[in-house]
């Protein structure tokens, strides 16, 4: 009985096993420099962000203290106001590679460099298997696929440089669940989300590539209620999701380095219905 009371009070109690592992906390600023970007002073390019989720991206991200290159087509007034007094616009269509060389060129000699690409810019348009065009295919392929590929090439270059980086693809639950009378457009999602793969794939460990797929967020200029009612009512959770929920996936994916070549749906469950 006393032999085994003995060995008992040289078994470390509670207290102590937590006394011994106090120490560790030190190290926790180390582990979290090596696990998560601070955004602040970062270099962000956002293309598309003059308007809807590509601005409110921007906006965030200036927010956190990034240096945001703001891209454009032609709504250069948006863009403006979303770039403030720090960040720089850029206008390029991004299916002319040399006006996409000139606007990276543009951003190093801005900025320095890059540390995040949000491939935002995208085209919408319906079109079914009986009336598709080579229009709505090449209009559609080349910017949703095509482009964000290019543009993480350039962006890659410069992230290289630096021996970090983060690209994020805006794609699209129509990419997996492909929409009939969308086709072009599901199409070309897919397409990005393959790419988004095999950029995870050519890009790693440095770089880290991963996709969000929205719902139904913000809706087309052109929508009635009763696709809007429609859109909503093949979602689990029943509503419309906002432009916020899209910046909060942004962010986590920024912020955490161990995801890479990962698809984060926003979209009240629809994919999985």
């Amino acid at each position: 009985m006393g032999e085994r009371a003995h060995r008992a009070t040289d078994a470390p109690s509670s207290y102590s096993l937590f006394a011994m592992a106090r120490p560790i906390p030190l190290l926790a600023p180390v582990i979290m420099a090596a696990l998560f970007m601070n955004i602040n002073g970062k270099v962000a390019l956002i293309t598309g962000s003059a308007k809807r989720i590509g601005r409110e991206i921007a906006l965030a991200l200036a927010t956190r203290g990034a240096e945001i290159a703001v891209h454009y087509r032609s709504s250069k007034a948006e863009a403006e106001d979303v770039a403030g007094a720090k960040g720089a616009v850029f206008q390029a269509d991004l299916t002319d590679d040399c006006a996409v060389q000139e606007m990276f060129h543009g951003i190093l000699a801005k900025f320095g460099g890059l540390d995040i690409l949000v491939n935002s810019a995208s085209v919408f348009s319906p079109a079914a298997a009986d009336n598709a065009t080579p229009e709505h295919w090449d209009w559609q392929m080349n910017t949703n696929a095509k482009a964000p590929f290019f543009a993480a090439q350039h962006a890659a270059r410069l992230m290289r440089a630096r021996g970090h980086g983060k690209i994020i693809n805006i794609a699209d639950v129509a990419g997996e669940l492909i929409w009939p009378a969308y086709l072009p457009y599901s199409v070309s999602k897919a397409a990005l989300i393959a790419v988004n793969r095999g950029l995870a794939k050519a890009y790693a460990p440095e770089i880290q590539v991963n996709a969000i797929a929205p719902g139904p967020v913000l809706f087309p200029d052109d929508y009635t209620e009763e696709q809007k009612k429609s859109a909503v009512e093949r979602t689990l959770l029943k509503r419309a999701g906002s432009p916020q929920d899209i910046v909060n996936a942004v962010l986590f994916l920024i912020e955490n380095d161990y995801l890479t070549g990962e698809i984060i749906h926003v979209d009240g469950g629809r994919h999985i219905l």
